[in-house]
């Protein structure tokens, strides 16, 4: 059996080889070493191969009897023996092809959780990273050490970079500034019309988009917006404006927050977040992506 064993204790010369000749003495192979190291500890992630039988109270012991003390262990596969620079730059490219997979692949190199805590669950450590202007969270039962929350800060950071300058290069100002009155390619500017709840895209008289800002559903002061472009006025800055004043709509009907709701391949979703500078925070979930925006603060419409 494998299993994937974090353990901790007091930084100390000898600590590690303590637990290595423990873990002989009773026949358990040390696969895989990854170190955190820390001021006043030391953390070690493990992958050991153990007899059948094994548990997770025989590991506590063999832990406990070699002086450290057990966080967690889990069963696991050989793919818990990637190399970890490896596994990090697969997660990068994963990324970068899907930019709104970012909290299910960083969930996963972190063993947490992309999805909300459940009120009822125990309590979870929280890795908090920022995405241009996205906030993403993911949690997990064992504190994230500081390694692991460099590690995210740096992942964040390599995808916020290669968005804003694909935003630059493919989308042009409107990527990243307000697009007020971005030139259409035919020589046309947008008008934008408010109609109650919605507001719409105009160009010669034909909507090419349009943002509805729908009743309260399940939350109070939340309002899920729906938002569409004609495919062929995409990538011109449209939903990105749609999207700024569906917000400030949902401000003066009295939201706190607004919801968007999409497919989980849409990657369209967390650029046109970030070129309308606002602070959201992202879930995806199975085959559907949500992005929670506060609006609170917005002038309305």
């Amino acid at each position: 059996m494998l299993w994937r064993v974090r353990t901790s204790l007091p930084d100390r010369p000898g600590a590690l080889a303590a637990l290595a000749r423990q873990s002989a003495e009773e026949g358990v192979d040390i696969r895989g070493v990854q170190v955190f190291p820390g001021v006043e500890a030391v953390t070690d992630e493990l992958v050991l191969e153990t007899a059948e039988g094994w548990t997770v109270e025989a590991l506590r012991g063999l832990v406990e009897r070699a002086g450290w003390t057990l966080l967690t262990a889990q069963p696991c596969d050989e793919a818990a023996l990637l190399d970890q620079p490896t596994r990090y730059v697969r997660a990068a490219r994963a990324i970068l092809a899907q930019p709104a997979s970012f909290p299910e692949v960083v969930a996963g190199l972190f063993d947490a959780e992309a999805e909300p805590a459940d009120p009822d669950a125990a309590p979870q450590d929280l890795l908090e990273m920022t995405v241009g202007e996205v906030q993403v969270q993911v949690r997990r039962s064992v504190p994230f050490t500081d390694t692991e929350r460099e590690r995210g800060a740096a992942m964040a950071g390599l995808v916020s970079d290669v968005l804003q300058r694909t935003a630059a290069a493919g989308l042009g100002a409107a990527a990243i500034a307000t697009p007020t009155a971005r030139r259409m390619g035919t020589g046309a500017v947008p008008e934008h019309l408010v109609d109650g709840p919605s507001v719409s895209a105009v160009i010669d008289g034909a909507v090419v988009g349009l943002a509805t800002v729908e009743p309260e559903e399940a939350e109070p002061g939340v309002r899920p917006v729906t938002l569409r472009v004609d495919p062929a006025w995409q990538r011109r800055g449209i939903g990105t404006r749609l999207l700024m004043d569906a917000a400030r709509l949902a401000t003066g009907l009295g939201a706190s927050e607004i919801l968007l709701t999409t497919r989980a391949d849409n990657q369209a979703v967390l650029p046109m977040v970030l070129a309308a500078g606002m602070r959201g925070r992202i879930r995806m979930a199975a085959d559907q992506l949500t992005v929670r925006v506060p609006v609170a603060d917005l002038r309305p419409l």
